[in-house]
């Protein structure tokens, strides 16, 4: 059975979780997550140059095939949903870059891939990756986004695969 290697990224100018998994059929494995930090000291350019970089070095590091990038929750405060567009087309660009499958998801849709409920709170989200991934131990909200829009994928990439294998 083929191996996919997914990464899934919670895009976030101040925090940028990322989370990698394996996927193999149904199975789900983790292979390693963590969270980008950047200072809010730092001028925006540096911020995104930081941002950048380090997802440009996950994504050498451990080879996805896809990735897979929560797209932006409209927030009411139109400087917040700016500095977060910047920070996912960052994660975009890098994940262009390296020729990566690019998907992007809702946060209802992921919550909904993970959880079984689209409005499921951040803990919800957290303790449904700990079950799906046991060897995870993630502990940073931003890390379990990240990995519960990589197992979103995953669900989504498996049930594109059965209705193709069902059609042929």
């Amino acid at each position: 059975m083929q191996i996919v290697r997914i990464l899934g990224l919670d895009p976030g100018l101040s925090r940028m979780g990322w989370g990698a998994i394996d996927c193999a059929g149904t199975k789900l494995t983790h292979v390693a997550h963590g969270v980008i930090v950047t200072k809010p000291a730092e001028t925006l350019g540096l911020r995104l140059l930081a941002l950048h970089t380090e997802v440009a070095r996950i994504i050498a590091q451990y080879r996805p095939q896809a990735i897979a990038v929560e797209q932006a929750f409209v927030a009411k405060d139109p400087s917040a949903a700016l500095k977060l567009g910047h920070a996912r087309a960052v994660a975009l660009l890098a994940a262009a870059q390296a020729g990566l499958d690019i998907a992007e998801y809702a946060p209802n849709h992921i919550k909904k891939s993970v959880v079984g409920v689209g409005h499921a709170g951040k803990e919800q989200v957290q303790a449904m990756v700990k079950r799906l991934l046991p060897a995870c131990g993630v502990e940073q909200a931003d890390a379990a986004d990240a990995l519960a829009a990589a197992i979103a994928h995953a669900s989504l990439a498996g049930t594109r695969a059965r209705i193709l294998a069902a059609l042929t």
